[in-house]
């Protein structure tokens, strides 16, 4: 194996592990009247055992809500941004109202929803379409205005038409900042999800996800669950964005310079 692919396994086994030893010796450090607010690392694992099945459920519906909201948030993001790179006036026009919706607290759309479609999955996906979408229209936008004026040019010297242009020229140069926002997205869909458990989430039916758990058990105060139920988001978060970047270096790695220059 070369020695490149050895370091890229060696280095992170061993932040991780120095991560654990300075977890262990901040929680020696601390009294007994305060070790409990931070579980050691075989109690974590002790309340993943314990709860196993109730984690697993809720890791599910808030995966549901997450990935439901990521995709809303790619085909309805990318068909704006297809709009929006259409004209300057277009931009103009409608640009502000993005930063509108970017700039309002989504606590504030909580309750609107759960008045509107009420408690449970259909808010979480919402909440999470919502805070998605931001970072996905604004890159994918850019890109689709930033291809290369020379190409540009070519193009409308051999009368292609607009359709073309955007198909065959400007769809294929915003690719790299496609991926850019749906990394983004890609790390914030379960954050999303997790907010819209916490704030717009339903236990109805077995329906609840890692949100909600955080609240029952910071409310019986089972401190190692809770840290649990944060592993369980990171991982959810891990695998969104593992996604991303394979999607990313299948589409991309053959021709954009970024993968050309790492593969030497």
């Amino acid at each position: 194996m070369p020695r490149s692919k050895l370091l890229s396994f060696f280095l992170p086994a061993l932040a991780g592990a120095l991560f654990i030893a300075i977890w262990h010796f901040i929680r020696v450090s601390l009294s007994e009247d305060f070790r409990f607010l931070l579980p050691a690392p075989t109690e974590v694992i002790a309340a993943f055992r314990e709860h196993g099945d109730e984690l697993w459920r809720a890791t599910l519906n808030t995966t549901a809500g997450a990935t439901l909201g990521f995709l809303a948030a790619v085909a309805v993001s990318f068909t704006l941004s297809l709009l929006l790179s259409l004209s300057p006036l277009v931009r103009v026009t409608f640009y502000p109202y993005l930063m509108l919706l970017q700039m309002t607290p989504i606590i504030v759309f909580a309750p609107i929803l759960v008045l509107w479609v009420g408690p449970g999955l259909k808010s979480v996906t919402i909440i999470t379409f919502l805070i998605c979408f931001f970072p996905l229209a604004v890159n994918t936008t850019q890109g689709l205005v930033s291809t290369d004026r020379n190409l540009v040019e070519l193009f409308r010297l051999y009368r292609a038409t607009k359709f073309q242009e955007i198909l065959r020229l400007r769809i294929p140069a915003a690719l790299p900042y496609f991926f850019t926002g749906l990394r983004i997205a890609a790390t914030l869909a379960p954050i999303g999800a997790l907010v819209g458990d916490y704030t717009a989430g339903s236990s109805a039916g077995d329906g609840g996800g890692l949100g909600f758990q955080t609240i029952i058990y910071s409310s019986q105060a089972k401190y190692p669950a809770l840290f649990a139920t944060a592993a369980a988001c990171c991982a959810l978060g891990f695998i969104f964005v593992a996604g991303v970047l394979s999607l990313s270096w299948l589409t991309l790695h053959q021709w954009h310079d970024s993968y050309e220059r790492a593969d030497i």
